[in-house]
C-alpha cells in the first residue's frame, strides 16, 4: 500500500479496523481501497482525537466493554420506540358516526316498554271486576302486581348478565319470548271453565304474570345501554327518556283501557286476548333489529366490564351513586304502589272504576307530556352544565315529596278534579326526574361501571322495595285509629308512603357538596381534549439548529 495508508490512524482502541483515508486537520480525504471495510461516507470528522464510524457493515467487538455499551444503546433505542408507540396511541383519532337506523332499536324497545307495563297494570283499575271473575279477593288481585315486582328482582342478575354478555338484540329477543309466553298463559287461565277450581285458574294467571315480570328487567335496563351504544351526548337524555317513559305510558293504557275493554266480569277473557295479540305483534320485530352500530357515536364509547364483587364494591362505595340511587328506588317504588292501588285509594270516597282509570291516565299522560317537553331542553342546556342539572333535580324532588303529602288529603274532596291535579304534578315531576336520574348514574360511575349495571341495580331494588311497600300498604288498609275515614280507606298507607319519600329527600338535595355530583364522562372528555392540545403543541415544528463543526 501507499504511504498514506501506512500512516492511517487507528479509529478505536477496541476495534481491529484501520481506516483507509489520510486525516488532515478539519478535513477528511480518502481514496477508495477495495480491501477496506469502510467507505468515505462512513467516517465523519469531529475533532483531531474523535472519529465516529457509522458503518453499513457489522463491526465485531473484541471485548466485553463494547458489548455492554452496545447493549445500553439497544435499550435506549427500545425505550425510544416504546415512547413513540405510546405517543402514537395517544394520537389515534376514534372515528364516530351517527346512523339513521339508530331509531329502529329505539322504537322497538319503546314498544316493548309499553306492552310490558300494560300487562303489569292490566287488572289494577278493574280490581273489583277481576276479583269477581276469578272468585278471589281484591288483596289477591294485588298479588298480580306484587308478584310481578318480585319477579323483576329475581330475574335482575340474569338480565344484567344477558345485557353485558349477549348484547341488546339477543337480550330483547329473550324478553320478547317471555312476554309472549306469559300473555298466552294468562289467556289460558281465563278460558278455563268457571266450574274449575278458582285457585287453579288464579294460579295459572299469577304464573303468567310472573313470567312477564321476568322479562321486564331486561326491557327496563336497556334504555341507558341503547342510548350510549347508538346516540351521542346531545341525544342520550332524549333517547333514554323516550324508551324509559314508554313504560309508564303502557301503564296509562292499562289503567284507561281496562274499564273500557272489561266493563263487566264476563269481558275479562276478551281483554286478556286483545293484550296477548298486541304483545305478539310487538315482539316479533325484535328478531330483525340491528345489534350495534359499525362505528361508535362518540369518542367515549361504552365497553363491557366484568360483573364481579369488585365491580359492585366500586359501585356501592361511590357516594354520588347513593345520593341519586336511593331516592330513585324509593320514588319509583312509591309511584308503582300508587299506580297499583289507585282504584282502591279513590273508591272508598265514592269514585268509580272509570274515574280511577281517568285519574291514572292523567297521572301518566301529563308526566309523559312534561317529559317530552323537558327532555330535549335538558339535552340542549344541561349536557355540559352540571350545576343546572343538579338544581333541576333538587326542585323535582321537592315537588314529588309535597305531591305525595297532598295525596293523603286530596281524596277527602270526593271528586275527580283534586286528585287529577295532584296526579298531574306527581306524574310530571316523576317522569322528568326518571331519565335524568338514570343519566346521572351513568355520569357518576363512568367509565368503571357499565350503564346497564347501575340502572339494573336501581331498577331491581326499586321493584323489590315497591313489592314490599305494596304489601305494607295493603295491610294498612282500613280505618283503624281513624274512625272519621271510610271503612276500606288507605289513609294510613298514604301517610306511611309520604314519610318514606321525605326521609330520602335530603340525599339529592346535598348533591354538589363533599365532592359529589361530578360528571366524570364530561371531565374525561375535557382531559382528552386538553391532552390532545398538548400533544399537538409538542409536535409543532421546532426551529432548526445548525451545529458548527469543532
Amino acid at each position: 500500500m501507499s504511504d498514506n495508508h501506512d500512516n492511517a490512524p487507528t479509529v478505536h482502541p477496541d476495534l481491529a479496523i484501520q481506516t483507509t483515508s489520510a486525516i488532515e486537520e478539519k478535513n477528511i480525504s480518502a481514496s477508495p481501497v477495495d480491501s477496506s471495510p469502510t467507505i468515505k461516507k462512513d467516517i465523519q470528522y469531529l475533532s483531531n482525537e474523535d472519529l465516529v464510524i457509522q458503518s453499513e457493515l457489522p463491526l465485531l467487538p473484541l471485548n466485553g466493554n463494547f458489548d455492554r455499551g452496545n447493549q445500553q444503546e439497544e435499550n435506549q433505542l427500545q425505550n425510544q420506540n416504546q415512547n413513540q408507540n405510546q405517543n402514537q396511541s395517544r394520537n389515534i383519532t376514534i372515528k364516530t358516526k351517527l346512523y339513521k337506523r339508530r331509531f329502529i332499536p329505539l322504537i322497538s324497545l319503546s314498544l316493548l316498554n309499553i306492552i310490558v307495563s300494560w300487562c303489569w297494570l292490566s287488572f289494577s283499575s278493574i280490581s273489583k271486576t277481576s276479583s269477581q271473575f276469578f272468585s278471589v279477593s281484591e288483596n289477591s288481585i294485588n298479588w298480580l302486581s306484587t308478584g310481578f315486582l318480585f319477579a323483576f328482582f329475581i330475574a335482575s342478575p340474569a338480565s344484567l348478565w344477558s345485557l353485558n354478555k349477549l348484547g341488546i338484540k339477543k337480550s330483547l329477543i329473550i324478553a320478547s319470548g317471555l312476554l309472549i309466553l306469559g300473555n298466552w298463559l294468562r289467556y289460558l287461565s281465563s278460558k278455563l271453565s268457571s266450574h274449575s277450581n278458582s285457585n287453579t285458574r288464579f294460579g295459572i294467571l299469577l304464573l303468567g304474570q310472573i313470567v312477564i315480570g321476568f322479562s321486564q328487567p331486561i326491557i327496563l335496563s336497556s334504555p341507558t345501554r341503547l342510548s350510549n351504544t347508538w346516540f351521542n351526548e346531545k341525544g342520550r337524555i332524549t333517547a333514554t327518556a323516550l324508551a324509559t317513559l314508554c313504560n309508564p305510558l303502557g301503564g296509562a293504557l292499562g289503567q284507561l283501557l281496562g274499564p273500557i275493554l272489561a266493563p263487566e266480569p264476563s269481558k275479562i277473557p276478551d281483554m286478556i286476548l286483545y293484550v296477548a295479540i298486541i304483545t305478539t305483534i310487538i315482539c316479533i320485530p325484535t328478531l330483525f333489529i340491528p345489534s350495534a352500530p359499525p362505528l361508535p357515536p362518540t369518542t367515549t364509547p361504552i365497553t363491557n366490564s366484568k360483573i364481579d364483587l369488585r365491580t359492585l364494591r366500586t359501585l356501592f362505595t361511590n357516594l354520588s351513586f347513593h345520593m341519586v340511587a336511593w331516592p330513585f328506588i324509593v320514588y319509583v317504588a312509591a309511584f308503582n304502589s300508587t299506580s297499583s292501588l289507585l282504584n282502591q285509594i279513590l273508591e272508598p270516597y265514592g269514585l268509580s272504576e272509570d274515574q280511577a282509570g281517568i285519574d291514572g291516565a292523567v297521572l301518566i299522560v301529563i308526566g309523559l307530556l312534561a317529559a317530552a317537553i323537558a327532555s330535549p331542553i335538558l339535552d340542549r342546556f344541561c349536557t355540559s352544565n352540571q350545576k343546572l342539572k343538579l338544581i333541576i333535580i333538587k326542585g323535582l324532588v321537592l315537588i314529588i315529596c309535597f305531591s305525595y303529602l297532598a295525596m293523603i288529603f286530596i281524596p277527602l274532596t270526593k271528586g275527580l278534579i283534586g286528585p287529577a291535579i295532584i296526579s298531574g304534578f306527581l306524574g310530571g315531576s316523576s317522569f322528568i326526574l326518571l331519565p335524568l336520574s338514570l343519566e346521572l348514574l351513568v355520569d357518576f360511575t363512568y367509565p368503571l361501571i357499565n350503564p346497564e349495571i347501575s340502572s339494573t341495580v336501581c331498577w331491581s331494588l326499586s321493584q323489590l322495595f315497591g313489592g314490599i311497600l305494596l304489601l305494607i300498604m295493603s295491610n294498612l288498609k282500613g280505618n283503624k285509629g281513624w274512625k272519621s275515614q271510610p271503612e276500606n280507606t288507605l289513609y294510613r298507607s298514604l301517610v306511611f308512603q309520604s314519610v318514606i319519600c321525605f326521609l330520602v329527600a335530603p340525599l339529592p338535595l346535598c348533591l354538589g357538596y363533599w365532592g359529589t355530583g361530578r360528571n366524570k364522562r364530561i371531565s374525561q372528555q375535557e382531559e382528552s381534549q386538553y391532552e390532545g392540545y398538548i400533544q399537538n403543541q409538542d409536535q409543532a415544528p421546532a426551529e432548526t439548529q445548525q451545529r458548527s463543526p469543532i
